[in-house]
């Protein structure tokens, strides 16, 4: 079957080459004409042909072989190892599909494809890049001689094409309604919120969810290095993106440089999509300097490393003391939200954790909802629940000028 698509894809090319502007229809009736025409296709079932006639087509105007597990909505994540290797992630399982594509030539095409529609550039020289499909997926480009498998990697993740809301989380078990409506009552009253936690623990969708609780007559700015944010119920909403350089070095905007330009917009709230450089410097000024309400994420295996995380970055990018460090972040951040990834692959809020202030050089936190683990069902389920704990919110100067009791 292989050998018959690259036959009449071939077919197809040469004709396509004679006509300028050719329409997705007319490649469509092209291809019907090239199977129905050959003996080969004649024993073929139905549904044979169709897929025929979509793999051909996909790999002119689509994204090749991966066009349908793009459009497939119960696929999660998208790994190409190169030519040969092409994995998916659904219902949290990782699987290898019997897939592949014609040829290096051909993946490189694709990731040209990909990138050249968001704008980006990626080559031997610059072999890493992120970017975005057209849907809002997220893509993650890395070109050989940095990759050594035979080809590009490319791992795609994907995003509802409905947007999960909180009543969803509560229903799957992620976060508890006690826990969810605190938080709700947090963002609304301006406090600011750091989510952490591994890849693939559900922290942008969290972020997106959390966004809902934005009173909507507020200016929000969002910042990212490839917009992936959903956030859909804020009228007044502006959206940056990072831009990489051009093919001489040139011309880069840097999440730093978007942050110092949100400030002179008039923002309500700063919506950080990841912090994971120098640019935690200019995220912590800006929400010390009266911009309460923001969200941001970052990786961190718990609240305690997203601290140490953020001390890295800081100093990453500007050379002073520790302790005045340590004291920006604890005046800058209200709150952690820490998610993870059971080994059952179910996502779980696992600690709401409030930040307090700087002593003995040390920062205070202290948990306000921890996960507590109850072992697991028939079908090895992990079963938990997201506890309160003994302590209280402290810092609720904000909640009180808004009006709002816990």
């Amino acid at each position: 079957m292989r050998e018959l698509k690259e036959q009449i894809r071939e077919c197809v090319v040469k004709q396509t080459n004679l006509v300028k502007n050719i329409s997705d229809e007319e490649i469509k009736q092209l291809i019907d004409g090239e199977i129905f025409k050959r003996e080969e296709c004649r024993g073929i079932a139905v549904w044979d042909k169709i897929q025929l006639h979509r793999d051909i087509f996909n790999s002119l105007r689509g994204l090749d072989v991966l066009q349908d597990l793009v459009e497939d909505s119960s696929i999660t994540e998208i790994m190409i190892n190169g030519v040969e290797d092409i994995f998916i992630e659904q219902a949290g399982k990782i699987h290898r599909l019997d897939k592949q594509f014609s040829s290096k030539e051909k993946l490189e095409d694709v990731v040209q494809q990909i990138v050249s529609k968001a704008n980006r550039i990626v080559n031997e020289a610059s072999p890493i890049v992120d970017t975005r499909l057209e849907d809002g997926s997220r893509v993650n480009i890395v070109l050989p001689p940095v990759a050594l498998n035979n080809g590009p990697i490319v791992t795609i993740r994907k995003f509802p094409e409905k947007a999960i809301d909180m009543g969803q989380l509560i229903a799957m078990n992620s976060i508890t309604e006690e826990a969810a409506r605190f938080m709700e009552q947090l963002v609304k009253a301006g406090m600011n919120i750091f989510i952490s936690g591994g890849t693939g623990s559900g922290k942008t969708t969290f972020l997106n969810i959390l966004s809902n609780a934005i009173p909507k007559d507020e200016r929000i700015i969002t910042i990212e290095d490839s917009a992936e944010l959903q956030i859909r119920k804020i009228p007044n909403l502006v959206k940056l993106e990072t831009r990489n350089a051009n093919v001489e070095g040139k011309n880069a905007i840097t999440i730093r440089e978007l942050i110092k330009c949100a400030l002179r917009m008039r923002p309500d709230r700063i919506i950080v999509g990841e912090v994971r450089d120098a640019a935690a410097i200019d995220m912590l000024t800006a929400l010390n300097t009266g911009h309460d309400g923001s969200l941001s994420t970052g990786h961190a295996n718990s609240p305690e490393d997203m601290l140490s995380r953020l001390e890295t970055l800081v100093l990453m990018g500007m050379d002073i003391p520790l302790e005045a460090v340590r004291r920006q972040i604890a005046s800058a951040i209200e709150i952690i939200v820490h998610l993870g990834r059971l080994r059952d692959k179910s996502r779980r809020v696992l600690q709401i954790v409030e930040v307090l202030q700087v002593e003995n050089r040390t920062i205070v936190t202290q948990p306000l909802f921890e996960f507590v683990e109850e072992g697991e069902d028939a079908r090895g389920r992990v079963l938990g629940t997201l506890q309160p704990t003994k302590y209280c919110l402290q810092q609720t100067e904000k909640l009180q000028r808004a009006g709002i009791t816990l």
